[in-house]
């Protein structure tokens, strides 16, 4: 194959462009060859695991993810406490700032803002979420004193009623989510002052250990979509490592291979690890998980709907928003 010019044209889709970038060079070849990837894990009926962390969520790609689980690209997640908690403060209603890089963060400390990169959450926006939780508490320790992490978050996803809201359709769609390090965040906190009133209170982070395991088995093809990295990353790649390896994988990060970090770490490294198989379709695309991830799933969500795969159509979308 060689180097094509790209051209652009009137009423250019998302699905031709990035055809177009299979052709071009550096990177743009990568997030081609991450949705080609993409849109093998679905013709092939692998399970899937999303993975991402909280920094997706503060900024638009949440609504996204949630639309994903709805059209049943994703069928297993794994992210972080931060995007728990800020997937529940958009659903009650809290408004994230566009910001700067560059703002004095001297100054938004003053002003009770907290900054994650250019975008900006209030205080207020988790003292509503801490309002909201103690009492969501209260009734799940109602119905049972113990609770594996995955179960407690579908118990709280029924009680939103957002569809742009990871929780929401996670439970709607009975898609798990696993957040291995619960207690990393205000929810942790507040898990823990619960269980300072209620001592038999139990958030059972080994039972689901478990949980994420059977969600497939030796036999079944599976894939994993990390956006990003840290222990969401590395969670659902133990659970193919123990189950085999993955079929498919597409890793999406700013970080590098040389930091010999989880996050920098490639899928052609995981390969050494047994995470993903020896014979396995695998991009790892290096760049801002907001400019390539949609790019490339759109791409594959546009054959999707040409070939009649998804649940509903974009029009059908558009007429129910």
């Amino acid at each position: 194959m060689n180097v094509k010019d790209l051209q652009w044209k009137k009423d250019m889709t998302v699905k031709e462009l990035v055809k177009q970038y299979g052709q071009t060079g550096y990177q743009s070849v990568q997030l081609a060859k991450a949705s080609e990837v993409f849109i093998k894990m679905k013709k092939n009926s692998a399970k899937t695991y999303l993975t991402f962390t909280s920094n997706m969520v503060s900024c638009g790609l949440r609504g996204f993810f949630a639309q994903l689980i709805e059209l049943g690209i994703a069928n297993v997640v794994v992210t972080t406490v931060g995007g728990i908690e800020e997937d529940i403060m958009k659903s009650l209603g809290e408004k994230f700032a566009i910001g700067s890089f560059t703002a004095d963060d001297v100054e938004l400390n003053e002003k009770g803002i907290n900054r994650v990169g250019n975008v900006f959450i209030k205080n207020e926006s988790y003292m509503k979420f801490e309002d909201w939780i103690g009492p969501v508490l209260s009734k799940l320790y109602e119905k049972q004193k113990r609770w594996a992490v995955s179960d407690l978050l579908r118990e709280i996803g029924l009680l939103l009623d957002d569809k742009s809201s990871i929780l929401f359709q996670a439970a709607q769609k009975n898609v798990p989510i696993f957040c291995p390090a619960i207690t990393d965040g205000s929810f942790g906190f507040h898990l823990y002052l619960f269980q300072q009133k209620h001592k038999d209170f139990i958030v059972d982070v080994i039972a689901d250990f478990g949980n994420i395991l059977f969600t497939s088995s030796y036999d079944e093809k599976k894939a994993v979509i990390a956006l990003g990295g840290s222990i969401s990353k590395h969670h659902a790649i133990l659970c193919t490592l123990l189950n085999g390896g993955a079929e498919y994988a597409v890793y999406m990060t700013t970080a590098h291979k040389t930091s010999g970090s989880m996050s920098g770490a490639t899928t052609d490294e995981a390969k050494s690890w047994g995470k993903v198989k020896d014979e396995s379709d695998v991009a790892t695309v290096h760049g801002d998980v907001t400019i390539t991830f949609p790019l490339a799933m759109i791409h594959a969500l546009e054959v999707f709907e040409a070939e009649g795969l998804l649940p509903f159509s974009s029009e059908d979308e558009g007429e129910a928003n």
